[in-house]
């Protein structure tokens, strides 16, 4: 039998999920396909509307190998294993000949750990485990929740925190979860044979495609011991955020109260000597976190190093303590060592690794406003320490002995892909070497006119932003393109204070258009009540620049408030930029410019989520259109029409939103009619 092609495979594909097939999807399909037949990688943008699931999902599987799938977020996960999989492999099953097995597979902690469950939790203050489930008040949240996963449990297959609806709060799942480090095996729990975690494990082992999160992803390249699957091929969807995903899994913390309860966990289950050389070595600790300054520490600070050195020791002495005692006395011993075990071993691997020093390493301090109450006193103060870049990791982990995939609708920064390639540890294209991973890059375009759909407004009359500064001008234009577009409006800040700022203003000059705002809400409900009502806007910061997804007349002005460079005081951004100057780069573009274009060209995506969608992109910083970088941040945004003319502006606003109501009243009367004669 002859091998179907992969435009009849596509196409199969496309006509089984209701979709169009698109030049761009086409071109897409074809590049994986060429990667992963020669073995080689690939970074392609897919504009929003590409269809670029399909785009990877069709070559993936007709090549037969195992591929492992890694997202950034929750939703595309889904939308992979209950939608887009299922129908692409019913699609391709009669031309295939094989129906390829999927799966999902998640960090242990995303499961519902059985021996919690019917066991109890440990707890800090006193020997053995406790019934959580008696301890909490059945009328509390907590106590509410606990009793509705137990429900649950009896009826889940999967124990995928996600497939419990409503969810819980963090406080509730950790009460019947464990992390890698706290769990037993599955040849020591009682409970093994039923795990959902090692049961997700088998599922991936005999699954042709893995679906799984960029923080798993990072953990199998990071910790040494595989919990992927072997496989031949990787695609990372969302790519533009995985390196902020991989530095997050490798930033270690360490705070007071993270330390004592280290100390509580292990007390009864080591000498006293032990006990009290750990008791110790805490209680300096955290007197010096009391008077620590917040900032990036270039150089740890003597008695802090002391410190760090004398907990460090003292949780060595810990950890041998509590392996070489036993105590029948305490109810599931094996538990409740573990869970010491994990808490003194995490504070002894952060210890070490600040006081070793590498100068690959980023250690900062941070204090934050304690959330209240005794339990949270020591909540403000951590010290963190994270990897100066990840590129190094990337190029060594991820790049050998695979075909890896990225895609994103916004990797190419500036007008190509090097910036991005080079955060992934990946030498500018075309470059030979025999160490040198080769890879190419492809932008396949989008299914949209984004000079007919949209326009580029940089607000040039106003004053240039200063760091927290007061902005009544920026204020006065945003009031007005508010009312111009008839509200409509996500306002993307590039702080918390500033959208708190904006929202309070705007909702005593402009009552008529509700303003939401971030945090307030769960951002799913304000997602739904922006939607909901075109005269509404929503304001808020990072997770709205990326996270929004509101086709049609809710969404027809997006506003930046200014250019979203990383704050001159964050440490760790601060520390690559100036690690690339003294390498004899430009920090500023290397580091600031291409964080802040990345979020731009994310933030100006939200705007055209479909092919009737008209809108505004409006920067109310004038750098975009006088300052020497604003042009490389200009090429990272989708091709509008662009203009710094106000009134122009105001002019197409209100035409966009007449337009707007002139078609929501004939749906509401068309409505109307219908509901009359029924």
């Amino acid at each position: 039998m002859t091998k179907p092609s992969l435009p009849e495979l596509l196409h199969a594909a496309v006509t089984a999920v209701g979709g169009t097939e698109r030049p761009g999807q086409v071109a897409m399909a074809e590049a994986v396909e060429e990667a992963i037949d020669g073995g080689s990688h690939l970074l392609v943008q897919a504009g929003t509307g590409t269809g670029k699931s399909l785009g990877y999902l069709v070559p993936a599987l007709a090549h037969g190998e195992r591929v492992v799938v890694a997202t950034a977020t929750l939703a595309l996960q889904r939308q992979l294993v209950e939608r887009d999989l299922p129908r692409t492999v019913d699609a391709l099953h009669p031309q295939l000949r094989r129906r390829p097995e999927f799966a999902m597979l998640k960090g242990r902690s995303n499961y519902l750990c059985l021996h919690r469950l019917h066991e109890g939790v440990p707890q800090d203050e006193e020997e053995g485990l406790f019934d959580q489930f008696e301890a909490a008040a059945p009328t509390s949240k907590l106590g509410q929740d606990l009793l509705r996963m137990r429900d649950w449990a009896d009826g889940t297959e999967t124990g995928d925190r996600d497939d419990l609806t409503p969810g819980v709060s963090d406080r509730a799942w950790s009460q019947v979860s464990v992390s890698s480090r706290e769990c037993l095996g599955a040849s020591k729990c009682a409970y093994g044979a039923e795990c959902f975690a090692e049961m997700a494990r088998e599922r991936a082992k005999l699954s042709e495609v893995v679906v799984t999160n960029h923080a798993l992803l990072a953990i199998d390249a990071i910790e040494g011991a595989p919990v992927l699957p072997q496989h031949e091929v990787l695609i990372v969807d969302e790519a533009h955020e995985l390196v902020s995903r991989v530095t997050g899994v490798a930033t270690g913390e360490l705070t007071p109260g993270q330390v004592n309860r280290a100390v509580r966990r292990a007390a009864k289950l080591v000498n006293e000597k032990a006990a009290d050389q750990l008791q110790t070595a805490a209680e300096g600790f955290e007197r010096l976190m009391e008077l620590a300054l917040p900032g990036r520490l270039e150089e740890v600070p003597e008695d802090l190093g002391y410190a760090l050195m004398a907990l460090r020791d003292a949780c060595r002495t810990v950890i041998s303590a509590i392996g070489a005692t036993r105590d029948k006395s305490v109810q599931d011993e094996d538990a409740v060592r573990k869970q010491a075990l994990a808490s003194v071993e995490s504070v002894h691997d952060v210890s070490e690794r600040i006081t070793n020093g590498s100068e690959w390493d980023v250690v900062w301090y941070e204090r934050h406003e304690p959330r209240g109450g005794a339990a949270y006193r020591h909540s403000g103060a951590s010290l963190r320490v994270a990897p100066m870049s990840v590129a190094g990791l990337l190029r060594e982990k991820l790049f050998a002995d695979r075909s890896v995939v990225l895609t994103s609708a916004t990797l190419k920064l500036g007008g190509d892909f090097n910036g991005v390639g080079a955060s992934l540890g990946l030498a500018p294209e075309g470059t030979e070497g025999d160490d040198v991973p080769q890879w190419k890059g492809v932008d396949v375009g989008s299914p949209f006119d984004y000079r007919k759909q949209g326009i580029l407004y940089v607000a040039k009359h106003l004053a240039r932003p200063a760091r927290d500064g007061d902005r009544g001008d920026m204020l006065d234009e945003l009031t007005e393109l508010i009312q111009a577009a008839g509200g409509r409006t996500l306002g993307l800040f590039s702080s918390m204070r500033a959208a708190q700022l904006a929202a309070e203003e705007l909702r005593s000059r402009i009552p008529e258009y509700p303003i939401l705002l971030q945090g307030e809400e769960t951002l799913g409900e304000l997602i739904k009540n922006f939607a909901a009502d075109p005269k509404t806007c929503l304001f808020g910061t990072l997770s709205l620049w990326q996270g929004v997804d509101v086709p049609g007349p809710s969404c027809q002005l997006v506003v930046m408030d200014k250019i979203p460079f990383p704050r001159p005081d964050d440490p760790l951004m601060s520390a690559r930029q100036k690690a690339v100057e003294e390498a004899g780069g430009n920090g500023f573009m290397a580091v600031a410019a291409t964080h802040a274009a990345l979020l731009m060209a994310q933030g100006a995506g939200r705007l055209v989520r479909a092919s009737g969608d008209r809108g505004v992109v409006a920067v109310l910083d004038q750098r975009l259109a006088t300052a020497r970088y604003g042009s490389y941040l200009k090429a990272s945004l989708p091709d509008f029409w662009f203009t710094t003319d106000r009134n122009q502006v105001r002019k197409s606003l209100a035409a966009i939103d007449a337009k707007a109501r002139q078609t929501e009243e004939t749906e509401a009367a068309e409505a109307a009619e219908e509901t009359d004669g029924d």
